[in-house]
């Protein structure tokens, strides 16, 4: 065990027992420091520290995430990244290829998407002038729906997420979604658990209501979060505008027009399948309600996404003047037109 360790906490060494699986590769930061240039570039940031771009030596293009010293919450973030992502392998969730922890340096090595976030995307920040199509964004719903439900069911024992958002949704080359950030992570303890206790944490406008008032985090934060995604994904808007109120209440309020045209992103030109954007809605609204346990499971929203980009498959995105008549014509559903 290094020196610095060997006095440390039960909970830190057992972590460290974790960190030391044949797979994940110990870098020393001297190498760290020649693999970003000496932290050349800059691609990103958060509570834990910035985040570097980085070649290994066989050209594998990693993100380099070094815990800031200026940072008091950084070594438990760090060391709830190290629980969750040695205990995790999906499709779906962003996959850690190794670590540093020498002296005072802490850093986490993950593959690298070069695509960055998704919301960058939705905000139109990305500096590429690049729109995401109806269908992308179903798809990247879709898949990080899938993340989460695994997370959620396909582990030995559940792992909330706690801090999703469109910021820890990332995008490879090929607009392929997967889940980051595991800092506020949190791991049920036995099969019987039916919440964790703890203070409310996340992201502003992605908090679960019930969570923040209770302190009580479940499955279903998660899914509370992800349905403000799912309406991100779908408006296009942060899920905040001052004085404009949430999203959630924003989307309410528009759709009882009927009108999806009144709720879709104005970027997409109209180009979108009617029906398989009512469906994100009616799944966004479901998602939302605060009421905890009225929530769909993730494996529910998986199922209803996937259909959402069946439609969009079979049928194709529609012009404005199709949507408008669609609108006009579909029967109402809980929120809206029910998908046909």
């Amino acid at each position: 065990m290094v020196p610095e360790l060997m006095s440390a906490p039960g909970h830190i060494t057992n972590h460290w027992d974790h960190l030391q699986k044949p797979e994940n590769r110990r870098f020393t930061y001297q190498e760290l420091e020649k693999f970003t240039e000496n932290f050349k570039h800059l691609i990103g940031h958060g509570g834990f520290g910035h985040v570097y771009y980085g070649c290994l030596e066989d050209s594998t293009e990693v993100a380099v995430k070094m815990r800031s010293e200026l940072s008091s919450h950084g070594l438990n973030e760090f060391l709830a990244e190290v629980q969750s992502l040695t205990k995790v392998h999906h499709r779906n969730l962003v996959c850690l290829v190794g670590y540093c922890w020498e002296k005072e340096h802490l850093a986490l090595v993950y593959e690298y998407m070069s695509r960055g976030n998704l919301c960058d995307y939705l905000r139109g920040k990305t500096g590429m002038g690049e729109i995401l199509n109806w269908k992308t964004r179903v798809r990247v719903a879709l898949e990080a729906a899938q993340g989460l439900d695994y997370l959620h069911k396909g582990c030995n024992l559940p792992i909330i997420h706690g801090n999703v958002k469109t910021n820890n949704i990332l995008l490879a080359q090929n607009f392929k979604a997967k889940i980051a950030d595991f800092g506020l992570s949190k791991t049920y303890h036995s099969d019987s658990q039916t919440h964790i206790s703890a203070a409310a944490a996340g992201s502003m406008g992605y908090i679960d209501p019930e969570y923040y008032t209770t302190g009580r985090l479940t499955e279903s934060s998660d899914v509370y979060s992800f349905g403000v995604v799912l309406l991100e994904i779908t408006t296009g808007e942060p899920p905040i505008i001052p004085e404009n109120g949430h999203i959630v209440q924003r989307v309410k309020h528009k759709i009882v027009s009927g009108n999806i045209s009144s709720v879709a992103d104005a970027h997409l030109g109209g180009a979108y399948n009617v029906s398989s954007m009512w469906k994100v809605v009616n799944i966004a609204m479901m998602c939302t309600t605060d009421i905890a346990t009225q929530r769909p499971k993730m494996g529910d929203v998986v199922v209803q996404l996937k259909e959402s980009l069946d439609l969009v498959e079979v049928h194709g995105d529609r012009g404005d003047m199709e949507n408008l008549a669609s609108d006009t014509m579909s029967s109402m559903s809980t929120f809206g037109p029910s998908a046909r």
